[in-house]
């Protein structure tokens, strides 16, 4: 059994090789993809011209989605502010947490939606965005209620949301590139020169990253999301320490029958649970897990109870 540093300290070590070996293979992807290109055309190999290209129309978008995260998601979600009277319970509990983290108080929204859920958002820690359901208030106790939003206070505190948008911009930057070599090779392409075998070599290989990096960084991508839903349940524990509360609140929302209105498949990786409830692919197979934003509630249980 370990405590809940052990726990704290396991995740990040796994959450920080995943990541790794994303950018790893971020980089060997666009490399191959880009010499690949370059001997089509009878450049250089090696060169980065249309990496530049991809890098900067991705990172634009990107970048725009990031830095108004918080307004895109909230308006989307139909989320509005917090009321200190109303929503008290909400507000003294986020007060305590934040003391014992050391985090700036975020920004409270709610959404009116019976659905137990909670997400959190935003750049940084100071301008950070907690945004709970009102079946969240009304279904929770206080405890179970600590323990979701310490989960929440421990993504922004990880920075999971820079993270996840670094990583989107790889993503798409792969995907993107990868589109121009296959639309370039199959209408067509030319090449003047003549590379040798090495080009020949590089020209095979772009075409297999061609194909199979979308689809193999997509995969890495969820499972850096769901190594950092761990690591959240880790912090949460870290910060309250105890447990319990994060199990029952946990499998109370998992079981709770009534869907999310608000998520979206855009929004719904954020929630600290799947907010749809016709969760198919869950439980059929190691291969349907690879495809998922949450690790499975029976792991993340099981990763709790362990924890002192």
């Amino acid at each position: 059994m370990q405590n809940i540093y052990e726990s704290v300290s396991a995740n990040k070590r796994k959450s920080v090789f995943v990541t790794f070996f994303f950018f790893v293979f971020a980089a060997l992807s666009v490399y191959f993809i880009v010499a690949a290109l370059n001997y089509w055309y009878g450049y250089d190999a090696g060169g980065l011209g249309i990496f530049g290209i991809a890098i900067i129309i991705s990172g634009i978008t990107t970048f725009i989605g990031y830095y108004f995260s918080d307004k895109i998601v909230l308006s989307i979600s139909s989320a509005k502010p917090a009321d200190k009277n109303t929503d008290r319970l909400f507000y003294s509990v986020t007060e305590n947490l934040v003391i014992g983290s050391g985090l700036p108080m975020p920004k409270l929204y709610v959404i009116e939606d019976g659905a137990p859920n909670a997400f959190a958002t935003g750049r940084n820690p100071e301008n950070a965005v907690v945004c709970v359901t009102t079946g969240l208030l009304e279904k929770l106790d206080r405890t179970e209620l600590e323990g979701v939003i310490a989960h929440e206070l421990s993504h922004i505190k990880n920075y999971d949301i820079r993270l996840m948008s670094i990583v989107a911009v790889l993503v798409g930057s792969i995907a993107l590139l990868a589109d121009i070599f296959l639309r370039v090779r199959f209408t067509g392409g030319r090449r003047d020169n003549d590379s040798g075998s090495i080009g020949v070599i590089l020209f095979v290989v772009g075409i297999l990253f061609a194909i199979l990096s979308p689809i193999i960084a997509n995969l890495i991508k969820l499972a850096i999301s769901r190594r950092r839903e761990f690591l959240a349940d880790a912090g949460s524990v870290a910060i309250t320490r105890q447990p319990q509360g994060l199990i029952n609140a946990l499998m109370k929302i998992s079981q709770d029958p009534e869907p999310l209105e608000a998520a979206n498949k855009a929004t719904a990786h954020l929630y600290i649970e799947n907010p749809f409830k016709n969760k198919i692919a869950d439980n059929r197979s190691k291969f349907s897990k690879l495809f998922n934003t949450h690790p499975p509630l029976e792991e993340r249980l099981i990763a709790l109870k362990s924890m002192q």
